[in-house]
């Protein structure tokens, strides 16, 4: 290797962009980020230059990103791909969203990049997957176009990993540095390189394993927490229909403690699931059982807790008809001012949005609807999104709370009678007092609430 280590990241998303900034700070290392121009995501490429961060709210990088760009200038980025000619590591970090009604991966970007770096790959550089992906895909489709275009052998030539991050939106630099990193190559020397590359920002142990083992691990752990939230989502129907409050339920449940063989961690239910990776892991997970496994394998359990949380936007609907009916409104007539178009709390990040789904539901019966979010930016959104939140609820029938924005919980009764028309409120994740509301006059439905 040469005196300084280059390292291409290719996908300057919520991956790709703590990943170059925390290799940047290391001493001897120079870091390039790759960026496609394109009419959403190009303006990263100024911007990181300048110094800014892409990403609110997020704890630690915009002063770590200012270091490496202004001080340091240990990292730039650029959308010439000739640049990996000259770099010992290249990391995929681009996005591996699944198909709408077949669920099968897309992997347009991924399999694009893989051409782009086979072509200009030079020998004993190693290349990273840090994107999800199906089981048996570095092995069976990210190899084959890399060892085609480059003319060389993984393992001979030069290294191939599966490397999967752990980041979730607020936490990014915490999770990659704190989290254990799981580092799966195609061959032992693949592996042995990873090692030596995540050393230097990972505090937490590096796993070694094979390459399809992470694919395994990755989309499990996701898929884990998705059966968890559809049990959650599901008992959280049976509460409504019971007429009692689900959380009153998880605090007894969750009452047994924490180091005892009985131990609970019932999830939360909500609204909807979203963000890149829960919609789509147990589906990846299914697809590469299908495509590389020697058996069939039925998944059941998961493809229904899926199905579970992929219906909980038109659960929403159902409460919203609910409200409507209860004052005897016609709904089909009603204005529904949403709150909340990100698929988490306090980020700007609308990846799968539940918000989404509703809307297109709320669309297919022709009702009128306006969205209010604090964060999110309006190219980021199919639809229109306001950041005025007195215009979104005026003359609104139904107030529907889809994120858990710190906004909302400051919202007041007397405040949203004296702009709404109706007197309604359907809270999607637990933000609101609705016993106290109901005192004050509105019909006011939650998801696990005793709704009356």
């Amino acid at each position: 290797m040469s005196s300084k280590t280059k390292v291409a990241i290719i996908g300057m998303g919520y991956v790709g962009i703590p990943a170059a900034a925390l290799f940047a700070e290391v001493d001897g290392f120079e870091v390039i980020g790759l960026q496609r121009r394109s009419e959403r995501s190009g303006w990263k490429i100024e911007a990181l230059n300048k110094g800014e961060c892409p990403i609110l709210n997020e704890p630690l990088l915009p002063e770590l990103i200012k270091k490496v760009v202004l001080e340091r200038k240990t990292f730039h980025v650029t959308d010439d791909t000739d640049i990996l000619k000259e770099m010992d590591f290249i990391l995929i970090d681009v996005q591996t969203p699944t198909e709408k009604d077949t669920h099968e991966p897309l992997y347009r970007s991924l399999r694009e990049v893989s051409a782009t770096v086979g072509k200009k790959i030079k020998k004993g550089a190693v290349v990273i997957v840090e994107s999800t992906v199906a089981p048996g895909t570095t092995e069976f489709i990210v190899k084959p176009i890399l060892e085609e275009n480059s003319g060389m052998k993984v393992g001979e030539d030069f290294h191939l990993v599966f490397a999967y991050e752990r980041v979730m939106v607020g936490r990014l630099i915490n999770n990659i540095v704190n989290y254990p990193r799981i580092i799966g190559g195609i061959t032992e020397e693949c592996t042995k390189k990873g090692l030596w590359l995540y050393k230097y920002i990972v505090k937490e142990k590096l796993i070694p394993v094979s390459a399809t083992t992470g694919e395994v691990a990755k989309v499990v752990e996701n898929t884990y927490r998705d059966v968890q939230i559809a049990f959650a989502n599901e008992v959280a129907l049976a509460c409504e229909s019971l007429n009692v409050d689900f959380i009153e339920v998880r605090r007894c449940v969750n009452s047994l403690p924490f180091n005892s063989n009985a131990y609970r961690d019932l999830h939360l239910p909500g609204a909807g699931v979203g963000g890149h990776c829960l919609p789509k892991d147990p589906w990846l997970l299914k697809y590469g059982v299908d495509t590389y496994g020697k058996t069939k394998v039925p998944f059941d359990v998961i493809v229904k807790a899926r199905m579970r949380n992929e219906m909980m936007p038109s659960h929403m609907v159902e409460l919203a008809k609910n409200g409507a009916k209860a004052l005897d409104i016609d709904f089909l007539k009603a204005k529904i001012a949403i709150l909340g178009a990100s698929f988490i709390e306090n980020s700007e990040d609308t990846r799968n949005s539940p918000t989404e789904t509703f809307v297109e539901l709320l669309e297919k019966e022709g009702i009128k609807w306006a969205i209010h979010d604090p964060l999110v930016r309006q190219n980021e959104f199919p639809y229109p999104v306001s950041k005025n939140l007195e215009k979104v609820v005026k003359d609104a029938d139904i107030l529907v709370i889809f994120v858990k924005h710190k906004e909302y919980y400051d919202l007041k009764a007397n405040w949203l009678k004296g702009k709404m028309k109706s007197a309604i409120i359907v809270d999607g994740r637990d933000v609101l007092d609705l016993a106290k509301f109901r005192k004050d006059g509105f019909i006011s439905y939650g998801v696990g609430k005793a709704n009356y």
